[in-house]
C-alpha cells in the first residue's frame, strides 16, 4: 500500500513539473511537499506550533481517531485551532495544480474524510471563542485591549459602588420614609416629581406649609378650592391617583430606575441581569409574576397608544390598563424577534428621567442584538437551526436554577457586592459588549478566508 501511494507521489511530483516554473522545480524534491500521514503531496497544508505540516484531512482523520490535540509525527501538543498554511497551500497548488485536483476530488468522494473534516471544523468553530490570548498580542489589540478594560471596568465598577452606597439619594428616601413623617420641603419633592406642570402649584403648597399629614387629609374638593385651584381636572386626577397610592403604600410608590433600586433591591439586579441574558424569559416571567407592577408599565411605554404620546410619562402611568390588542400584536411580533429593541423603546422613553443611563442601556441592547444575530448565523452555517428547541429547554433550566440559587443565598450577599454588580452590568457591560461584538466579526472574517 506504501509503494502505491509513493508511486503516486511521484507521478503527481512529474505531471506537477511540467506546470512548475522553470528553474525552480529543479531547485525542490518532492519529499518537501509530501505529507508524513499519507505520504502524498500536501491537500490544504495545516501547519502545527510543532512546525510540521500534514494534509488537512489527514490532521482531521488523526484527531477524530486518537482524541489527542498533539502532532501525528512528535506528539506535541499543538495551542489553539490548527488553521490552513495558505502561503504553502497557494505555492503547492501552483506548482502541481492538476494533481491537487485529483486529489481533492478523490477526497471528497471519501464519506469517512468528509465525516472527519466536519467534526473537526465542528470542534474548532466551538474552541475558536474561548482559546486563551496568554503570552501573544494581538496587532490589531484583542487580547491585551481585553485585558487592560477588564481591570480599568474593575476599578471603576468599584469605586462607583463605593460611591453610591456612602451616600442617600434625595430622590431614594420617599420610597422608604412614611409619608406621615414627610416635611414641607419632601412634599414639594415629591410633588416636582408628578411631572413639569406639578410645578405650577408649589408655591401654593409652600405657602400652606403642606407636610405629609396634611396631604394625607386632603381630597379632590380641597384642590379645586382657594389657596390651591387647581383648576386643570386632568391635573387634579394625576394628583389625587398618586395620592391614593401614598395612602394605600404609606410611603412613596417608586416611580424611576433608581426608586425602584432602593425599594426592591434583589429584583432590580435580577431583572437587569436577566433581560440582558434572557430577555424572552424575563419578559414572560415579568408577565405571569409581576404583572401590575412592572410588565403593565413595561408594556404600556414601549407599546403606548395614541392618546398616551402627549402625557407625561409618569402622569400615564398613574392608572393603568389591560393592554388592547394593537398593543399585543405590536408586542408579540418584536417579543420573539426583536427583545431587545423592546428594551431599547422602554429606556428611550426615559430619556427624561435618565439621560445617560438611558443611552447605556439603547447601546447596550443594540450590541445585544449584534451578538445575538451572531448566534443565529452561526447555528444556521453549522446546519444546528434544529437544535434550538433542545438548547432553548437547556438554557431554561440552566437560567431557573442559577435563579434559585440567588435567590436562596441572596439574604448573605453584601450590599456593596450588589451595588458593585449592578453598576458594572449597567454602565460598564456595554463596552465589554463592544468587545465582544469586534471579536465575532473577525471571527467571521476568518471564516470566510
Amino acid at each position: 500500500m506504501e509503494e502505491d501511494d509513493t508511486s503516486q507521489g511521484e507521478k503527481a511530483w512529474v505531471e506537477g513539473e511540467a506546470h512548475a516554473t522553470p528553474g525552480m522545480g529543479r531547485q525542490l524534491s518532492v519529499s518537501e511537499f509530501l505529507c508524513h500521514c499519507c505520504y502524498d503531496i500536501l491537500v490544504n497544508p495545516t501547519t502545527l506550533n510543532c512546525g510540521h505540516s500534514f494534509c488537512r484531512h489527514c490532521l482531521a482523520l488523526w484527531w477524530v481517531s486518537s482524541k489527542k490535540n498533539e502532532c501525528p509525527e512528535c506528539r506535541e501538543k499543538w495551542e489553539g485551532f490548527p488553521k490552513v498554511n495558505i502561503l504553502l497551500r497557494d505555492v503547492i497548488e501552483k506548482l502541481f495544480c492538476d494533481a491537487i485536483e485529483q486529489r481533492k476530488e478523490d477526497i471528497q468522494q471519501n464519506s469517512d474524510v468528509a465525516r472527519s473534516l466536519a467534526t473537526f471544523q465542528k470542534y474548532g468553530n466551538d474552541q475558536i471563542p474561548t482559546i486563551p490570548n496568554t503570552g501573544r498580542i494581538n496587532p490589531r489589540g484583542g487580547g491585551f485591549f481585553s485585558g487592560v478594560l477588564t481591570a480599568l471596568t474593575c476599578v471603576a465598577v468599584v469605586l462607583l459602588g463605593y460611591h453610591w452606597s456612602s451616600r442617600e439619594f434625595e430622590e431614594d428616601h420617599l420610597v422608604r420614609k412614611p409619608v406621615s413623617k414627610w416635611t414641607a420641603e419632601e412634599v414639594i419633592l415629591w410633588l416636582e416629581q408628578l411631572g413639569p406642570w406639578a410645578s405650577h402649584y408649589k408655591e401654593r403648597f409652600l405657602l400652606e406649609k403642606v407636610n405629609g399629614r396634611l396631604l394625607l387629609t386632603l381630597a379632590e374638593e380641597d384642590f379645586m378650592k382657594e389657596p390651591y385651584s387647581i383648576e386643570n381636572s386632568n391635573h387634579r386626577k394625576a394628583i389625587m391617583a398618586e395620592l391614593e397610592c401614598v395612602k394605600t403604600l404609606g410611603v412613596k410608590p417608586p416611580q424611576n430606575l433608581w426608586e425602584y433600586k432602593a425599594v426592591n433591591p434583589g429584583k432590580s439586579l435580577f431583572l437587569l441581569y436577566a433581560l440582558k441574558s434572557s430577555p424572552r424569559l424575563s419578559m414572560l416571567y415579568l408577565y405571569l409574576f409581576d404583572y401590575t407592577e412592572a410588565f403593565l408599565p413595561f408594556i404600556h411605554t414601549i407599546c403606548s397608544t395614541q392618546e398616551d404620546k402627549y402625557e407625561d410619562i409618569v402622569t400615564k402611568l398613574l392608572d393603568l390598563k389591560d393592554p388592547s390588542w394593537k398593543q399585543w400584536r405590536e408586542f408579540i411580533v418584536k417579543y420573539f424577534f426583536l427583545p431587545y429593541q423592546l428594551i431599547a423603546e422602554f429606556a428611550w422613553d426615559w430619556l427624561d428621567v435618565h439621560y445617560w443611563t438611558s443611552r447605556f442601556i439603547i447601546v447596550n441592547a443594540m450590541l445585544l442584538s449584534v451578538l445575538e444575530a451572531f448566534s443565529f448565523w452561526r447555528l444556521w452555517s453549522r446546519r444546528e437551526l434544529k437544535t434550538v428547541p433542545h438548547r432553548m429547554w437547556k438554557y431554561f433550566w440552566k437560567v431557573s436554577t442559577q435563579g434559585l440559587l440567588v435567590a436562596i443565598f441572596w439574604p448573605f450577599i453584601p450590599q456593596f457586592v450588589c451595588n458593585c454588580l449592578f453598576y458594572w452590568a449597567l454602565y460598564f457591560n456595554p463596552i465589554i459588549n463592544i468587545d465582544q461584538v469586534v471579536k465575532e466579526v473577525r471571527r467571521l472574517e476568518t471564516q470566510v478566508q
